[in-house]
């Protein structure tokens, strides 16, 4: 037996294998994520031509925290807890909408201005020498990149700009400012742990066995690096047609999108921060995906497509065909996925080897193993182990 220590290094089976099994399925070990992984990291929420008005709204919980972004009237964008300081009723409802010039509860009409201002308290003298300045709505850290709304509950560590920094100099072509939301946001719950369709999400070894599509879209070209807070994977559209009618017509029919290089005019890329949002980047739209942790074995996919103006015929019908497209790739996605879960709860996997070219795998390993020493032990713990993590972790050798 030996312990393990927070500042410990890692060792060289740990350096090279992935993340055990029962991480995957473990009740306390997801309590710790929350804390650890979620709180302190960037969340996309919608993007700013969602909000275009005073008084619009986006909604989004996580975490068992219920958050709203609205924009002011003075044209800020803010974000609060969606909770009232009175008795902590929610206060606005739906995934969007406009709440005009103040936001209302609905329990007890208490009101908050668009700066989160206590602003109106029904018998107010009731309340004493209540101090109106101290019971505004709770704010929550809001940073807009690229046009798009982040949100974290845990202040500290890099913003998204200086996340994506490497990368920025790629996204400046495609307007991403100018983006409008193409349909509606998507809630897919899925019976798998967040880190599975992560993992996925990086993989690219199976691309060319499992993704047959994407195998005739890009050849053998598909590429793949990490950096400390974002993978990046890419393929460019090969000339030669695919047999499959969609691929096929989407090759012919993508037009040419003048503001993009030349380079990038018929290029995928794939974006994944840190540690569990995407972007997924064509010439003719983006999409954002996000895995949101539900529990140990549960998440949802939260997706929409946002895209430019374009009223060109051939345009509609690419778009059209890359959903199409991406929906059969998500489908193949799932059921590998779901083999996967189902193997990390068997007593067969505990872990496995990751290759040299596993480049965004090994990753994400090594920093969820330094962020929770705990992702050492090949075993699980006994339980109310986390209750105990300000000590020492017994590990088995």
């Amino acid at each position: 037996m030996h312990a393990v220590h927070a500042a410990a290094g890692l060792s060289p089976v740990d350096e090279a294998t992935s993340l055990p099994a029962w991480l995957y399925t473990d009740p306390e070990f997801f309590e710790v994520e929350k804390e650890e992984v979620f709180r302190p990291s960037w969340q996309v929420v919608c993007h700013l031509s969602d909000v275009p008005e005073p008084g619009d709204y986006h909604t989004f919980d996580f975490i068992g925290e219920m958050i709203v972004v609205v924009r002011g009237e003075d044209g800020v964008v803010r974000a609060f807890h969606n909770v009232c300081r009175h008795r902590a009723a929610r206060i606005v409802d739906g995934p969007a909408g406009n709440c005009g010039h103040r936001l209302n509860c609905p329990y007890h009409a208490w009101s908050y201005d668009l700066t989160g201002r206590l602003a109106g308290v029904p018998q107010r003298k009731t309340f004493g020498d209540l101090d109106v300045d101290t019971h505004g709505l709770v704010p929550v850290e809001l940073e807009v990149f690229f046009g798009f709304i982040f949100v974290r509950l845990k202040s500290g560590g890099p913003s998204v700009a200086e996340m994506m920094r490497t990368y920025a100099p790629e996204l400046e072509p495609y307007r991403f400012e100018e983006l409008k939301a193409l349909g509606r946001v998507t809630l897919r719950p899925r019976h798998l742990n967040w880190k599975n369709i992560g993992d996925n999400y990086s993989d690219s070894l199976h691309i060319a066995v499992a993704h047959p599509g994407l195998t005739r879209l890009f050849g053998r070209g598909y590429g793949i690096e990490s950096t400390e807070w974002v993978d990046k994977m890419w393929g460019a559209l090969r000339d030669t047609p695919s047999s499959n009618p969609s691929e096929r017509a989407y090759q012919h029919f993508l037009p040419d999108v003048a503001h993009l290089p030349p380079e990038r005019k018929r290029f995928w890329t794939y974006f994944k921060i840190w540690p569990n949002v995407a972007f997924d980047i064509y010439p003719d739209q983006v999409d954002f995906m996000q895995w949101i942790p539900i529990s140990a074995t549960e998440s949802v996919i939260r997706e929409i497509a946002y895209v430019l103006p374009d009223d060109r015929r051939e345009m509609k019908v690419t778009r059209y065909l890359n959903w199409r497209i991406n929906r059969q790739v998500n489908k193949e996605d799932t059921d590998l996925i779901y083999r996967v879960q189902a193997g990390m709860q068997t007593s067969a996997y505990t872990l496995g080897p990751l290759g040299e070219t596993e480049v965004c795998l090994r990753h994400f390993s090594r920093k969820m193993r330094r962020l929770i020493p705990e992702a050492r032990l090949r075993r699980a713990p006994a339980p109310g182990w986390s209750r105990h993590r300000e000590g020492l972790a017994d590990a088995a050798e």
